[in-house]
């Protein structure tokens, strides 16, 4: 018997990635639509609209199709969950997630009441196949010599950075950090760090260590790279087996067109860690 699997989509292009190689794995997919997912059709064996403001629906869609194991995909805002006015289910989650409300104890107190159900909660990075970060070039161009040392600078506070819980992402450029990310996103990150250090900075994107990838895997894609190309940046380096390239063919042929080296980075790139 095939099993089960509760594809939990948010919004996005990732849902119809996943969906697609959870076929190929033999799974039974059952998709739980809570956004704008295209792509979807004819790639899940059945499509679920969904709401965070209907929780309990959504529990008794996933007993009555005997989904033993779960996949989250897509953008979500677990902090959805705290609008839930009079959902059971949903207020269920929110109290079981500690009193600080924050975005870990939410996703714990989902995790706590899909393992109540004898779900598996699956790491999402076996299914995104090579838009899961390689090692060295993805795109045509290497680092220089000179980008690799503001690699391996920009890694070694990016990795701080991210074990600290504040951000991933660094924009470096001749070994002086013109921007480390905050509450802005990567995005807003090296648009502020490439307006400081000009032409020629790399950007580093690094993640902590303890990260659950069930629920959160960190991502670039072409929209990274088109704010790159616009500040005038010179490579993009990215933590090998933990960074997701979304839509890995457009963003490599902008990486190509640009000029920009994008590249894998596996661990501490100067070998200190």
């Amino acid at each position: 018997m095939e099993r089960a699997l509760g594809l939990m989509c948010g919004a996005g292009v990732l849902p119809a990635r996943v969906a697609r190689e959870a076929k190929r794995r033999g799974f039974r997919i059952v998709a739980f639509a809570f956004g704008e997912t295209p792509g979807l059709d004819g790639a899940v064996d059945r499509l679920v609209p969904s709401s965070v403001a209907d929780i309990a629906a959504v529990l008794a869609g996933l007993r009555a199709e005997r989904v033993s194991a779960a996949v989250f995909c897509g953008r979500f805002g677990a902090r959805e969950l705290l609008q839930a006015r009079g959902d059971a289910a949903a207020e269920a989650i929110v109290a079981r997630g500690g009193a600080g409300l924050s975005d870990a104890g939410l996703l714990h107190g989902v995790l706590g009441t899909l393992t109540d159900l004898g779900i598996e909660v699956l790491d999402q990075r076996p299914f995104y196949g090579d838009w899961i970060t390689s090692a060295g070039p993805i795109g045509r161009r290497d680092a220089t010599a000179a980008e690799r040392a503001d690699v391996a600078r920009g890694f070694r506070i990016a990795r701080r950075l991210a074990e600290s819980g504040v951000g991933q992402t660094v924009v470096v450029r001749r070994g002086r950090a013109a921007a480390v990310e905050a509450s802005e996103g990567t995005t807003e990150t090296i648009r502020r760090g490439l307006s400081l250090a000009g032409p020629g900075a790399v950007v580093v994107k690094a993640v902590a260590p303890d990260n659950d990838y069930r629920f959160d895997v960190p991502s670039v894609g072409p929209e990274t790279l088109e704010v790159m190309a616009a500040g005038g940046a010179a490579a993009l380096a990215i933590e090998t087996g933990r960074v997701l390239v979304l839509e890995r063919e457009r963003a490599v042929e902008l990486a190509d067109r640009t000029g920009i080296a994008l590249v894998g980075v596996a661990g501490d790139p100067d070998g200190r860690a």
